[in-house]
């Protein structure tokens, strides 16, 4: 049975609209909001299951494009999680006082952090009073003067000794501003030098001999003098040690007491009264400090720095486990950092400038990232596996990372992670991800996978509605009015492409809403209208659409060549579709096609000039399949047909053009004129079946709108693959134009019956005897397709 050109569709089949009388409520401000994630089942599904696996490596990759709302699904699903999760520990760094470049990492349960950091300062405030008091004190000071009295004693008993014999021999110790020297002595008066050479030489020979004796005996004395001095000052080191001893454990035996069922607090607070005994010089120099708020504000007292606690996380006992979400993925504020401080010039650091990133703030509970900022950011993404693998993270410099930094600083203790991440991001970075890095799937397990659009049933209507109830609330909106509601949905089923699906972009419906309130407030309405959201949605594409009325006055003006009425051998109106930032429109565009003598070829004039893309190219290769196959399949066709998009300036790709090529090569091999109120679009196969395309919508309304400002006159049309018959949500004035008979929308199925429209006549089928019917357009393109055989032979 020959293909008969298809009817055309009625308006009713041209889109979906949503009966206002349907949906029982009067405005969204009735309707409470939806009771979980609406159309995503699949994803909530796998959010589920990672949220609730303990294993290692069931992190989730939410995949889908921007605007569905998984930042928000993840977040409910995490922020639920963590209520019924117990808070994680808190973390501190405190001093290592073996190693100090490598401070410690020390845990504390949940909301004991705070107070521990607090008692430490208290401790330290404390300390420094007590050292001063005792070190002040009479006790003390007794005992000090007794160490150095002793020294002294020791001192003046060896020169007395010396004194006492060189008294024997007449001479006598003498004490100048220069050391001791000793001189002879007559009747109990020092000798002058002129008077001691005046004595018997027997007398000087014995004087200098008693003098050389002595002077001796006085060195060694003065040389044990230090000795004595040493044993006086590891006295008084005794005496401070058992002093600053006994003070600092008075003050710890509380903060044993108040901390003894942690044993890592306890282990570091015997380091601290150990070190302090082992540092006792320095502790009191510090101590003895004269208190200034400006010191103690930028921890410039050494005993500040030593002892006091960096709380690094700190958690509320009552609290559930934290859900961070991080839009600046940076390395720093991932894997946090150490700052520098500058001192007489010179950068120092310590235990208290190292600061907390999102890996240590989320640790215990759940941290949400964004694929492509992860990604983008220098070392971010290794840094963040690493971490993952090896179960800890780690703060270090980006340099010390690439192992760029040679200068001292801090190695803070890794600390322990256990984290359950999100990221999300487009559906091309999670194949990308998944082909090429081979830890991805070891690390990230879960595919949360968000459709970005849903079927359309009575109750999904329903809870669309509740969603629109949301975002009202959420942006503190005028409710939305039944009407409002209903032009609303099928704006959604318009976003989806698809009269069956309802759009799950939910922020372009919440900027729509948004809008439309705006519109609402300026004519001063406690609801917002249908009319609000047409306005909405008009003011929306007037704001981009400039390169389409441009385009549109061009082909108005005949600047662009394309006939909407009449006839033409080899020309037909094809249509495709132009995105310009988030903006599609339809632009129709002339096809031509021309056919000589020639040796098989069809020459695509895009890809020869290298304008068109790989899509397109396969689209024309395979017109080249079906003439072989349903015209010459068992001999070569003779011809060389080009066919080109005519004013194409740039780059075209995509198949949707296909089934218009074929046409217009069908029209120049048969010279039967096709008309050109009538645009087409469609891919074909190598079996001449129409196949479905994208952009059905835009395609078509571009034709209409240029059809229209021409003038309509019931025999313009648009030809569509009829499997794109339920993505239709045509604007209501094409709608219009078709209940009027003045445009018309044509379901066609195979090239046969697209033939049978755009020709008038029928294309026909082969009979019994092989050939197709007297006066058929297949009849006319087989017998020229002949008839260039035979003259190629002929040649």
């Amino acid at each position: 049975m020959p293909d008969l050109p298809p009817a055309p569709l009625t308006a009713a089949e041209l889109a979906w609209t949503c009966d206002p009388a349907e949906l029982p409520f009067e405005s969204t401000a009735e309707l409470s909001d939806p009771d979980g994630i609406v159309g995503q089942a699949r994803a909530v599904e796998a959010l589920e299951f990672a949220i609730g696996m303990p294993r290692a490596g069931f992190n989730v990759f939410a995949l889908g494009p921007e605007g569905i709302g998984k930042r928000s699904a993840i977040r409910r699903f995490f922020g639920e999680a963590a209520r019924s999760a117990p808070p994680p520990q808190d973390w501190s760094y405190v001093n290592n006082f073996e190693e100090p470049r490598k401070p410690r990492a020390l845990a504390l349960p949940a909301g004991r952090g705070a107070g521990f950091q607090n008692d430490m300062a208290r401790f330290v405030d404390d300390l420094r009073a007590s050292l001063r008091s005792a070190f002040e004190s009479d006790e003390y000071r007794t005992r000090q003067q007794a160490a150095e009295e002793e020294f002294k004693e020791q001192r003046e008993a060896a020169l007395a000794a010396i004194e006492e014999r060189a008294e024997k021999k007449s001479l006598a110790l003498l004490r100048t501003p220069v050391g001791f020297a000793f001189t002879p002595v007559r009747n109990g008066k020092p000798l002058a030098p002129d008077e001691f050479q005046t004595l018997p030489e027997n007398e000087r020979v014995e004087f200098e001999k008693a003098l050389e004796e002595l002077q001796a005996e006085l060195q060694e004395s003065l040389e044990r003098a230090p000795i004595w001095m040493q044993q006086a000052r590891e006295k008084i080191r005794d005496l401070n040690r058992q002093t600053a001893t006994l003070v600092a454990g008075r003050l710890l035996e509380a903060l044993f007491a108040r901390y003894r069922d942690m044993e890592a607090v306890c282990e570091y607070l015997n380091q601290v009264r150990k070190d302090i005994a082992d540092n006792v010089e320095m502790v009191i120099v510090a101590a003895a400090k004269t208190d200034s708020p400006v010191e103690d504000l930028a921890d410039g007292n050494p005993l500040l720095r030593r002892y006091r606690v960096n709380l690094l996380v700190r958690n509320d006992a009552g609290a559930s486990a934290p859900v961070i979400y991080e839009d600046d993925p940076s390395y720093d504020r991932m894997f946090g950092r150490v700052d520098y401080r500058a001192e007489m010039g010179a950068l120092v650091t310590d235990l208290q400038l190292i600061r907390a990133g999102a890996l240590h703030r989320a640790n215990g509970g759940f941290l949400l990232l964004e694929a492509r900022k992860v990604l983008m950011a220098p070392l971010v993404w290794e840094g963040l596996k690493r971490a993952l693998v090896s179960g800890a993270v780690r703060i270090e410099s980006a340099a010390q990372a690439l192992g760029l930094l040679s200068t001292v600083t801090l190695e803070p203790e890794p600390i322990p992670l256990s984290v359950k991440i999100a990221l999300t991001g487009d559906r091309m970075i999670y194949y990308l991800l998944s082909a090429y890095d081979p830890e991805f799937s070891r690390l990230f397990k879960v595919a949360a996978d968000f459709s970005e659009r849903f079927d359309r049933d009575p109750e999904a209507v329903l809870l669309y509605a509740r969603l629109l109830a949301a975002i009202i609330r959420r942006e503190q909106l005028r409710p939305l009015d039944r009407d409002a509601t209903a032009r609303t949905l099928q704006q959604a089923a318009r976003m989806a492409e698809d009269a069956g699906k309802l759009s799950g972009d939910m922020q372009r419906i919440a900027d729509l809403l948004q809008e439309a309130n705006f519109q609402a407030e300026r004519d001063q309405s406690a609801n917002i209208q249908a009319v609000h959201i047409t306005r909405a949605i008009e003011a929306a594409t007037r704001r981009v659409d400039r390169i389409r009325e441009r385009l549109h006055e061009e082909t108005l003006h005949g600047t662009l060549l394309l006939s909407t009425a009449g006839e033409a051998v080899g020309q037909i109106n094809g249509l495709s579709v132009l995105s310009l930032g988030g903006f599609s429109f339809g632009r129709p565009g002339r096809i031509t096609a021309r056919v000589r003598l020639g040796g098989g070829e069809l020459v695509d004039i895009e890809r020869e000039v290298q304008l068109g893309g790989p899509l397109h190219s396969k689209g024309v290769l395979i017109l080249s399949g079906y003439l072989s196959s349903r015209y010459a399949p068992e001999s070569p066709h003779s011809l060389r047909a080009t066919i080109v998009f005519e004013q194409s300036y740039g780059g075209i790709d995509g198949d949707s053009a296909s089934s218009a090529e074929l046409y217009a090569l069908l029209s120049a091999i048969s010279r039967v004129p096709l008309k050109q109120s009538l645009a087409v679009t469609g891919s074909v196969n190598q079996q001449g079946e129409i196949q479905a395309i994208g952009g059905v919508n835009e395609k078509i309304e571009g034709f209409f709108d240029l059809c229209q400002a021409r003038g309509l006159d019931g025999s313009q049309g648009v030809l569509i693959p009829a499997s794109n018959v339920r993505h239709l949500m045509l604007h209501e004035r094409v709608r219009r134009a078709a209940a009027e008979k003045l445009f018309h929308i044509y379901p066609v199925r195979t090239i046969d019956e697209g033939l049978a429209l755009l020709t008038g006549r029928l294309a026909g089928e082969r009979g019994a005897d092989g050939k197709f019917p007297f006066d058929s357009v297949n009849r006319l393109v087989a017998a020229r397709l002949l008839e260039l055989a035979e003259k190629a032979r002929a040649g």
